[in-house]
């Protein structure tokens, strides 16, 4: 990753992801923000994934894989949709934001894997660094490399990939497939 945040970066998106989730549960209007007030990093064109979880668990995960906003308003709209439309979870009630962490991670651009063989694919992926994206067809499904601390097979990082896609586990075995991994820059909340 070229840029680095600063750690002024990491408190203005972290406080923008938190206003725009009590937002979102509040069923208020996000607030506005001067984008040209934020740092270069902040305002170029970014593409990021905010994570919630509750007392450690899974609540919400919403990102996006091709940049079309600034970063920072990017955050804002995937930290509002994380706790009000990741359809895995109902929305993030009232009660629950003061036991909310919410983590984000900012994606470098995506590299497609060449290979002819699962053996390759299997060779290219580096556990703990890559996040992986696959796609077939119209359909398509990425784990963030904070997902290999769960899953730290590569085979079964694969297959529950598929399985999130609507696919067959072994799906990724086909060679009907495109693959593609990237790193993320990620922080929390503490």
């Amino acid at each position: 990753m070229a840029q680095k945040f600063s750690a002024r970066d990491k408190e203005i998106l972290l406080q923008t992801a938190r206003e725009a989730v009590d937002a979102a549960v509040e069923g208020d209007e996000l607030p506005a923000i001067d984008v040209e007030s934020h740092s270069s990093i902040l305002k170029s064109k970014g593409v990021s994934f905010v994570t919630l979880t509750r007392n450690g668990r899974l609540r919400g995960c919403i990102g996006a894989m091709e940049p079309y906003q600034a970063l920072i308003l990017d955050v804002q709209d995937h930290a509002a949709a994380a706790a009000t439309r990741d359809f895995r979870f109902p929305p993030v009630c009232r009660d629950e934001l003061p036991e909310i962490k919410i983590e984000i991670s900012r994606l470098t651009p995506l590299v497609p894997l060449k290979f002819c063989s699962t053996d390759e694919i299997i060779d290219q992926l580096h556990p703990h660094v890559d996040g992986v994206l696959i796609k077939t067809g119209g359909r398509r499904a990425t784990f963030l490399p904070q997902v290999w601390e769960k899953v730290p097979d590569p085979e079964q990082f694969l297959n529950q990939l598929c399985l999130k896609m609507g696919a067959s586990p072994d799906h990724w075995r086909s060679g009907l497939v495109d693959i593609y991994t990237y790193q993320v820059e990620n922080f929390e909340e503490q």
